[in-house]
């Protein structure tokens, strides 16, 4: 049995592999690799042959390509997932950089609140 962090690792590797073949079936090119920072991700190519990496955020069970509330959406629904990504891809990506999901959990929390 492995760590905590290499049991996460192959659980975050298991749901891209997943989530290619679903991209693969809807003709989407994607490229399962592990990042600079040793993180397993989807580099995945849009309609103008642009790349954004597609990560899994653990905590939240997310599939996320960006920053934007409309850039991430639930692994837990892995056709509906692949489908959002899938036309995300053919729509284009935002123009400039990818940003990097950070979460304020006082908003998420002050949003449950009221």
């Amino acid at each position: 049995m492995g760590t905590v962090k290499e049991n996460q690792h192959a659980y975050q590797v298991d749901l891209l592999t997943a989530l290619h073949g679903e991209l693969t079936d809807r003709e989407t090119t994607a490229v399962l690799i592990i990042d600079q920072k040793g993180r397993p991700c989807l580099d995945v190519t849009d309609s103008a042959f642009r790349t954004r990496r597609v990560y899994v955020h653990l905590p939240f069970q997310w599939f996320y390509w960006g920053d934007q509330p409309d850039e991430r959406v639930s692994c837990l629904r892995l056709f509906r997932a692949a489908d959002v990504i899938a036309e995300a891809a053919r729509a284009g990506w935002r123009e400039g950089e990818q940003g990097e999901l950070g979460l304020d959990l006082k908003k998420i929390i002050d949003a449950y609140r009221a």
